[in-house]
């Protein structure tokens, strides 16, 4: 087997603000791994917050010796038993060779990924759709927008520095889209004790759950927190590793899964059968990426109870296709692998 990278920039169809940070653009690198006449391809994209850029990944992901392995299957094997990447290789990268790998198996195999995973029929859920801190006019006809197109789940992100601006935006939204299911999310924003005072107006809203609502690095807070909470509250930086999401099962009522962040689909559900009868319900989410890089994450969506699976709605061109989502319905192929296409006069390659 061989494998290459390809890096591609990912601009957004436009700016998308949140408590730390606005973003307008984001850099990815295709893993293609060959053998036989058939690719298997696999996504990863920079993130500041995780401290990976594109010479990062590149330089990492081309370390990974596919070579020393006859076939896919047993590269694949040695990937589910810790003996493919380093240690201390960044999930993010071990996700991406995975879905390569995942992607030529299903190929070579003639079924997709979901029939990899042990289940029969393509997985479908309905996704939220992400409005960024904006205007509250935006927010409003953004609201609209998202509603009349068919998504049930809208996620407002909060932690404006005037917390009135987060209630205020999620009151119009919830004015514009009155039977949309609304998640919040401050990304860590705020302390306890704005979480305590802010989070009954948001239940009283009708916010159906919130994300990470306070800063990552103290699990027992959160968990504190979620206990006498009005709302549910799901863990997300709080959430990383098997071991993070073990401290905190049964104590939040939600972990936020994303494939990037915990080490790819087998770690996901290594997540999934860890918290299963705890009480903490699945979230399956996602970084802006390409349809490439969430392909994965919807194979899985039939163990989630939340699924925010827009990462490729976000962009201005999405250079691949394959799981839908415009209609707020992603949705699992029936081809084999992924199910994805790269559509080529879309792809921005650098």
């Amino acid at each position: 087997m061989k494998s290459s990278p390809r890096t591609v920039r990912l601009e957004l169809a436009e700016p998308l603000r949140i408590s730390r940070s606005t973003m307008t653009a984001r850099d990815a690198v295709w893993l293609t791994v060959e053998h036989d006449g058939l690719r298997g391809h696999g996504e990863a994209v920079t993130s500041v917050y995780y401290g990976l850029g594109t010479e990062t990944l590149v330089r990492l992901l081309t370390a990974v010796d596919l070579s020393r392995f006859a076939d896919p299957e047993s590269a694949l094997e040695a990937l589910r038993a810790g003996e493919l990447t380093a240690s201390d290789t960044p999930p993010a990268v071990t996700a991406a060779v995975e879905s390569a790998l995942l992607d030529l198996v299903g190929k070579r195999a003639g079924v997709p990924v979901h029939r990899l995973l042990g289940t029969t029929a393509p997985p479908v859920a309905a996704t939220a759709r992400t409005i960024g801190i904006t205007a509250l006019a935006r927010a409003a006809a953004e609201a609209r927008r998202l509603a009349a197109s068919g998504f049930e789940v809208i996620k407002v992100k909060a932690g404006a520095p005037d917390p009135e601006d987060d209630i205020e935006r999620v009151r119009v939204i919830r004015d514009a889209a009155p039977r949309a299911r609304l998640l919040l999310d401050p990304n860590g924003a705020w302390s306890v004790a704005q979480a305590d005072a802010l989070l009954p107006r948001f239940a009283d809203l009708g916010v159906e759950a919130v994300e990470q609502p306070v800063p990552p690095g103290d699990p027992d807070a959160l968990g504190a927190l979620a206990q006498r909470a009005p709302l549910p509250v799901i863990a997300d930086e709080d959430a990383v590793t098997l071991e993070d999401v073990r401290r905190l099962a049964g104590r939040v009522q939600g972990v936020n899964v994303k494939l990037a962040k915990c080490g790819g689909v087998h770690a996901a559900l290594r997540i999934a059968e860890l918290i299963e009868g705890s009480g903490t319900d699945l979230m399956l989410g996602c970084l802006t990426a390409s349809t490439l890089g969430l392909a994965p994450a919807v194979h899985l969506a039939d163990q989630a109870r939340w699924a925010d699976l827009d990462g490729h709605l976000l962009l201005a061109h999405d250079p691949w296709t394959g799981i839908g989502g415009t209609d707020g319905v992603v949705r699992a192929s029936g081809l084999a692998g992924l199910g994805v296409e790269e559509v080529a006069a879309r792809a921005h390659v650098a």
